[in-house]
């Protein structure tokens, strides 16, 4: 079953309750003037996401960065294209962005990537060394 923009975050709520009380902002914050909820910046979320989970990281929350990280393989092996370069570009980059870190690193990432966004975060520092992306998805 191929993962939608919209199925990414209830699953992220799922792993990661916590995440909720921001969630809910976002959505609020993206209703339009009759109180309807408006197509939502799901990359907006993702930086959102990409502090918390820093957070996490400096909280020692290892059980559930490892079911986060679950969570962001499938969207690697298992999304659309949306979502694929999503969990790339809007999560994986800002997680390696040093000035979103103040107590961690980006490298406190590593022992829960999985095999394909290991993959994925190598091709953001290659990106980050040398200025050129290419976006591939390894055939799919």
């Amino acid at each position: 079953m191929v993962i939608r923009a919209e199925e990414m975050f209830p699953g992220v709520l799922e792993v990661v309750p916590a995440f909720q009380p921001k969630w809910d902002a976002l959505v609020e914050a993206w209703k339009n003037d009759e109180g309807d909820e408006v197509e939502m910046p799901y990359y907006l979320a993702l930086t959102d996401l990409a502090r918390f989970l820093i957070e996490m990281i400096d909280a020692r929350q290892d059980a559930s960065l490892r079911r986060v990280f679950e969570l962001v393989e499938n969207w690697h092996t298992n999304g659309d294209a949306y979502v694929r370069e999503a969990a790339t570009v809007g999560l994986l980059e800002d997680l390696q962005n040093g000035n979103l870190h103040r107590s961690t690193r980006p490298d406190d990432f590593l022992p829960y990537l999985l095999p394909e966004t290991a993959y994925w975060w190598d091709r953001v520092v290659d990106f980050w060394k040398s200025g050129t992306f290419i976006a591939d998805y390894r055939g799919q």
